[in-house]
């Protein structure tokens, strides 16, 4: 069954096309939650919360396509983490602090496989978000610039321009690391 067919049967109620497009998003879906920064142990609750949200308001579904509409609730789920998380360490701290843990458990080690891919992800997640989340929709999602202007509302030449400049950003983030890595070896 096509996905069309399991979107149209998942509005009329069938909990099986519901489920089947579950497992076909959600690898996608926790991919791209881990790629915007979210902590490791955040990743299922978010995809999670996404899934539930889709199940909630597949009935206002109307878009031609389905995973824009889904990197759109991700990115929204996401911030409302990010923001509950802030909101938790002023609690907490009473601090206004850099949320991001930049420590890599064994865990997460498993997903990244290597130093370079490490040190790639940790440059992404030093970005902005408004240059980071097009820089991951592109590159690593392989989303074109009219699809994530959808995704992030934003206008197309916004897109062009911040790929841009997240390009150069991030080139001088790795260069950064690479300097330090070579002070600590050197």
């Amino acid at each position: 069954m096509n996905e069309d067919d399991l979107i149209k049967k998942a509005k009329q109620g069938n909990m099986n096309a519901f489920q089947q497009l579950v497992e076909m998003h959600y690898p996608i879906v926790e991919k791209f939650a881990y790629q915007l920064g979210n902590r490791q142990d955040e990743i299922e609750d978010i995809t999670q919360e996404v899934f539930i949200r889709v199940y909630r308001f597949l009935d206002q579904f109307t878009k031609a396509k389905f995973s824009t509409w889904l990197y759109k609730i991700t990115l929204n789920v996401t911030r409302d983490f990010a923001r509950k998380r802030q909101s938790n360490l002023r609690k907490v701290f009473k601090i206004q602090q850099d949320f991001r843990n930049e420590d890599y458990p064994e865990t997460e080690a498993e997903v990244i496989r290597n130093e370079e891919d490490r040190m790639l992800h940790l440059a992404i997640q030093k970005l902005d978000e408004k240059y980071r989340v097009p820089i991951v929709l592109f590159y690593f999602h392989e989303k074109k610039y009219e699809e994530i202007a959808d995704i992030m509302s934003i206008s197309l030449s916004t897109v062009k321009t911040r790929i841009l400049r997240g390009k150069t950003m991030l080139k001088k983030v790795i260069e950064e690391f690479k300097k330090k890595e070579g002070d600590i070896y050197g």
